[in-house]
């Protein structure tokens, strides 16, 4: 729209009175700078420019990170991600976040760049996993890296790449990742713990057709605890019900645009993730590791001096009881066994109300699984 309106300001003049259907030529009046003031630059000109301030090394850290927060800002537009491929920076920003001269600081910050562009993008993921680098992110989630903002940022960047891609999860099988997962579950740093617990959870979940019938989507990664949220649930399921009505079968199709996730449904399979996930539990060690965590966690904090963690133990058990609630979903007698002492000791014999933010029949469900 901004180029449309500025090929109009600069066309724009009177049409000579001798040939008035001639193509009007373009004023050279107008001064560029002004033009910039009035209608703002392209997108695609400011996304060059703050990734090649981030990569100049002559800069101080602060102004890279800064550029690179500009970077990120831009590409939550969808279109913008986009043309990461288009305008081949990709490579550019993959050689910034491996490059020895950047900090954690700015890796971090790259990584957010990488995550953003890839959420909810079919094209952009593809296009970043052409590039072959997913063993490049899951080293950042090694225990050597000291920086817990960047190991927490890698499992935001992962779930913006694996999130309804089956291909991707596929590669991410092929690289390690599981097994990276479960050192992660295990981290220092409890954000990280509840972002993998979170990711393994959203990529369980079986992948269903916008159409169809399906159940409510976990909440977001850096979200709340559930139980701090039920009284904003309740006074608004009113008017969630009444507006659910308005959404008939006679409605149109809504266009599918190659940048949405819709564009995959002809191939159901491209978004499944949930079978391989659940294969993962059992083959790679996961739910053990699970369990282990949310029964006997690790202490986490600088020092080790934090023990436990309500938003954790929420994470884990939806994801538990996603796990229980699908086919051969079952849990080793050993399972069961530390699942029951811990219950008996977190829950006892009143699940009234719930608890590890499941509703009640969800918590029933759990705890007859371990019977």
């Amino acid at each position: 729209m901004e180029s449309l309106l500025r090929w109009s300001i600069e066309h724009s003049g009177n049409q000579s009175g001798d040939n008035p259907s001639s193509a009007p030529a373009p004023r050279k009046d107008l001064d560029p700078a002004i033009l910039d003031q009035i209608l703002g630059r392209p997108d695609a000109e400011l996304m060059k420019e703050a990734l090649a301030k981030a990569s100049d090394e002559e800069r101080s850290e602060d102004e890279r990170v800064a550029a690179l927060d500009d970077l990120e800002m831009l590409v939550e537009n969808i279109d913008n991600a986009n043309d990461l491929e288009k305008l081949k920076m990709w490579d550019a920003i993959q050689n910034l976040l491996m490059a020895p001269s950047s900090t954690s600081e700015i890796k971090t910050q790259v990584l957010w760049v990488i995550g953003t562009a890839v959420q909810n993008n079919p094209s952009a993921q593809n296009a970043y996993l052409s590039l072959n680098h997913l063993s490049t992110i899951l080293s950042f989630l090694s225990p050597s890296v000291k920086s817990s903002q960047l190991r927490s940022k890698a499992v935001y960047t992962l779930s913006g790449l694996l999130k309804h891609n089956a291909t991707a999860v596929s590669q991410f099988g092929d690289a390690g990742g599981w097994e990276v997962l479960c050192t992660a579950l295990e981290d220092s740093d409890i954000t990280v713990r509840r972002k993998t617990a979170f990711l393994l959870n959203t990529l369980l979940i079986p992948s269903s057709p916008p159409s169809a019938s399906c159940p409510p989507l976990p909440l977001a990664i850096d979200a709340p605890p559930a139980s701090t949220l039920a009284s904003a649930s309740a006074s608004s399921s009113n008017t969630s019900s009444n507006s659910a009505t308005l959404h008939t079968s006679d409605a149109p199709d809504a266009p599918v645009h190659p940048n949405s996730h819709a564009s995959m449904l002809s191939d159901p399979t491209l978004t499944a993730t949930g079978l391989p996930t659940f294969r993962a539990l059992r083959e790679h060690g996961l739910l053990p590791v699970l369990i282990r965590a949310f029964t006997s966690p690790t202490p986490h904090g600088a020092d080790g001096e934090s023990e436990g963690d309500v938003d954790f133990e929420e994470k884990v058990a939806r994801l538990l009881h996603t796990y229980v609630t699908s086919p051969q979903g079952e849990f080793f007698p050993d399972e069961k066994e530390a699942l029951r002492q811990f219950f008996s000791i977190k829950v006892g014999a009143d699940v009234g109300g719930g608890m590890f933010g499941l509703e009640e029949n969800e918590l029933r469900t759990l705890m007859r699984s371990v019977e």
